[in-house]
């Protein structure tokens, strides 16, 4: 499933090719929309917005299209009606005169007028979106330590998009590891220290994939690995998908477990209990 910094990325795209020319048809798959889609008809694509994994199209006409790629959906864009050969289905398609955006797969879409958008069950429970929002490093401590949340497990936490809004396995097992949490772990069994770097890692992790296109290694160890020819899944990330492999910082094999129900990747050494006592 695409995470929140894959959605904003894709929002980018989209809005560089809708904004600054008129809509001239918009198209709806489910049977349920196809009465609006006159609605948009000559209108303007206003912005983007993203809310963790969802997207929302704002309309000139006083309309907002909800989109949530869930796991198979997919955005394409393409020159005005240039349809990409692919088996996938097309749910939603805005076309102007000089491109279209596409959404594949997808079948969470809804439209809604503006001043009902933030009454969508996904954006009223949707925590903070660190790509989106401003949110500073102190209110996610602050978030952490109440009792809302400071005594869940961070593996099922970081899952949680009421918690934070766009956050994904990938970014859970790199968010941990850099915090050296041990997956076993609640905020409230954690140093001040570890919860500290937590709030600071998933800040910098997402904004580091959005602006990278996904990795969440270091940077100048990432540049590295590639000029030496090692491919992208070899340089990606720090333990994610790297099981057996050898940590990045000690050596140790990076283990995989499966936690709130989706593999999570660590290091028993970095990220050992015995260092949250």
């Amino acid at each position: 499933m695409p995470e929140g910094p894959e959605i904003r990325r894709a929002a980018d795209q989209v809005e560089k090719a809708l904004t600054g020319r008129k809509v001239m048809e918009v198209h709806f798959a489910f049977d349920h929309l196809k009465d609006y889609e006159d609605f948009f008809a000559g209108a303007d694509v206003l912005k983007v917005d993203t809310v963790g994994k969802a997207m929302l199209i704002r309309f000139s006409n006083g309309y907002t299209v909800y989109s949530h790629n869930q796991l198979y959906g997919k955005w394409v864009i393409r020159n005005a009606y240039n349809y990409p050969k692919t088996n996938r289905q097309l749910r939603f398609a805005v076309h102007n005169e000089k491109k279209s955006a596409l959404l594949y797969s997808s079948s969470d879409i809804e439209v809604m007028r503006d001043e009902e958008v933030h009454l969508h069950p996904f954006i009223q429970r949707a925590g903070p979106d660190v790509l989106n929002d401003k949110v500073s490093a102190e209110q996610l401590i602050e978030r952490i330590n109440s009792t809302k949340f400071s005594g869940r497990r961070w593996t099922a936490l970081l899952l949680d998009q009421g918690f934070i809004a766009g956050n994904g396995n990938y970014l859970r097992s790199e968010i941990l590891f850099k915090a050296g949490i041990h997956p076993s772990l609640r905020p409230k069994d954690c140093t001040d220290e570890q919860n500290r770097a937590a709030a600071e890692a998933i800040i910098d992790l997402s904004v580091q994939s959005y602006e990278t296109g996904g990795i969440t290694n270091d940077l100048e160890l990432a540049n590295r690995l590639k000029a030496e020819g090692k491919k992208r899944p070899q340089y990606r990330h720090w333990v994610f998908n790297r099981a057996g492999q050898s940590c990045r910082i000690d050596g140790t094999p990076i283990e995989k477990i499966v936690a709130a129900s989706r593999r999570l990747y660590f290091c028993p050494t970095c990220q050992r209990i015995e260092d949250t006592h």
